[in-house]
């Protein structure tokens, strides 16, 4: 089964499953299929991670480069039966701490959000095939074949992906190479639903990606086409820059939660971190007898995400450069003294909440997709430009768009980006190092280790809080996982100290006993499109459920 953004996408990965490939297989043929049919957040010129867990009794082998390009990172071998592997973009090496600062020291925030100087250096391109030359089963060209065909005979696009390249049609028109590929030539003429979508330099560049690998877009041609753009618009990323890319395999981060084991990314991905807190905030808790977003549940989870997100601003960062505290973090006694000054009559405020001292404990637009194969393998990637459609900016004669992931660190401590996110020291800007990301694919064991649920989410710094709500939904309410990726979510994130809900998520009695509390609520319309699947487990077998979000396109395919 797989569940993904997009039907043409979730049957992509279907196809390649029938044709007797496994999850990673399938994995790989959705991302590059994404990357064809949803150019808001599928890419090539983005990142993103990618959590593994083998079928049942399966093992890793040894973590480290696979044939062609990757890293292993020093120290800590992957879990048994469970790997991850970090693709997320680099700074280019030209790239340095005050490069979006004016003359006066402050952040100017349109530099790292639009245009040239946006984008980090991609790794979606050496991840996906990191992931298959090291544990897929097909070939590469089986693979990537359905995306190949969608690029060269088209898709039909969606009333919201029509919808989408319309409304940016202005912002496209500031760049000659995006307006070539994503507007129509005439002033009046609009994208229309049902209309057939063809991408021919888009096949090109994953013909070249299926015939060489890593260095099919590291090297050669498409390296070429995008440095060539980068220069023609005052864009830092170089052919050295691309040819120095790697993908890591890293160990996941793992922890439990009730008698759930889960898996998701370390740092820099501060997701896995994050959740750890989250869950571990809200443990102590009946929250099956509080009841789904009553106003004393809604207290307590916004005051965890309160505390979780200061320590994300204060601590977290790429761990290649910064020492991340993060075995400290997730640490279920220093989640119990973070909340030891909670009270379930009064909200707190942000002001007077900073972050906590972990060492003294020692000892937008992004795309999600849940695949589950026959034998149990099961993969959960996240991927992303950031921004919806990135950067803007596409590269001339390849046709995709590359990412703005360098907003994701800090210009300036204390400033924030785009989703309103602060950081500090931790995820400042160096040449070769990775932007802190809240990208969150997970991976959840049942109590008797038994593969349970695959989960993630788009939605910037709401990728957390979503993830997080869709586990409490269906291991305490006991939904089922479309009704718990359906449900309607609130948000915290320290700053601004605003508790944040969609609509419907807050009846009006809990708003009433929310804002006596103290709190400041703001209807923030829909987020985040999490899309998974829950193993169920009966005298009949074994059932795969797929959960795919109603706020978008999203599907799940099988058989």
């Amino acid at each position: 089964m797989v569940v993904s953004a997009k039907i043409k996408a979730s049957e992509a990965g279907v196809e390649v499953l029938r044709q007797g490939g496994n999850a990673v297989d399938a994995a790989v043929a959705t991302g590059f299929a994404l990357a064809v049919t949803y150019p808001p957040a599928g890419n090539l010129g983005g990142g993103g991670f990618m959590v593994i867990r083998f079928a049942d009794g399966d093992k890793v082998g040894e973590s480290g480069s696979g044939a062609g390009h990757g890293g292993g990172e020093a120290g800590q071998s992957p879990t048994p039966a469970v790997t991850t592997i970090d693709y997320r973009e680099k700074a280019p090496a030209a790239a340095h701490r005050d490069m979006y600062l004016d003359n006066e020291g402050q952040a100017i925030p349109q530099l790292s959000r639009l245009g040239y100087l946006a984008s980090g250096v991609p790794g979606s391109p050496a991840g996906l095939v990191m992931a298959h030359e090291k544990y897929g089963r097909l070939s590469l060209a089986e693979v990537m074949a359905p995306a190949i065909r969608l690029a060269e005979e088209g898709f039909v696009l969606s009333r919201r992906d029509a919808g989408g390249l319309n409304a940016q049609r202005d912002v496209f028109a500031q760049f000659e190479s995006t307006a070539k590929y994503f507007t129509k030539s005439a002033p009046d003429q609009r994208y229309e639903a049902g209309e057939r979508f063809v991408q021919q330099d888009l096949a090109e560049v994953l013909r070249r990606i299926r015939d060489r690998g890593w260095a099919g877009f590291y090297e050669g041609e498409t390296a070429e086409l995008i440095a060539a753009e980068m220069a023609r618009g005052g864009g830092w990323i170089t052919m050295e820059d691309l040819a120095a890319y790697e993908a890591v395999e890293r160990a996941p981060l793992s922890g439990t939660y009730r008698s759930y084991r889960f898996f998701a990314m370390a740092p820099p991905s501060s997701g896995g971190v994050a959740l750890a807190q989250l869950l571990n905030a809200v443990e102590p808790y009946n929250m099956a007898d509080m009841g789904h977003h009553t106003a004393s549940a809604a207290h307590l989870m916004g005051e965890a995400m309160r505390r979780v997100y200061a320590d994300r601003a204060q601590w977290l960062g790429d761990p290649d450069y910064f020492a991340v505290p993060a075995a400290a973090l997730i640490r279920k006694e220093y989640m119990q003294q973070r909340m030891a000054g909670f009270d379930p009559d009064r909200a707190d405020s942000s002001a007077a909440v900073a972050y906590g001292d972990p060492l003294a404990f020692e000892s937008s637009e992004t795309t999600h997709y849940s695949v589950v194969d026959a034998d149990g393998q099961a993969v959960s990637v996240t991927t992303t430009i950031n921004g919806s459609y990135g950067s803007k900016v596409v590269i001339d004669g390849a046709g995709f768009f590359m990412n703005n992931e360098m907003d994701d660190f800090s210009a300036k401590p204390g400033a924030p980006n785009m989703f309103g996110l602060l950081g500090s020291e931790a995820n400042a800007i160096e040449p070769g190092k990775r932007m802190l990301s809240s990208m969150t694919p997970t991976i959840v064991e049942d109590p008797s280790g038994e593969l349970f649920m695959v989960i993630g989410s788009p939605g910037g710094g709401r990728i957390i809080t979503t993830v997080f709500e869709v586990m409490l939904n269906v291991i305490d309410h006991e939904m089922n996982i479309q009704e718990a990726v359906a449900a309607p979510r609130i948000h915290h994130q320290w700053l601004p100290d605003v508790l944040f809900y969609e609509a419907q998520a807050l009846s009006e009695d809990t708003r009433h006993g929310l804002e006596r509390r103290g709190w400041t609520l703001n209807n923030n319309g829909a987020w985040g499109r999490a899309d998974g699947i829950v193993v169920r487990r009966d005298a009949e077998g074994v059932l795969y459920r797929g959960g795919a979000d109603p706020r978008g396109d999203d599907a799940a395919a099988g058989y």
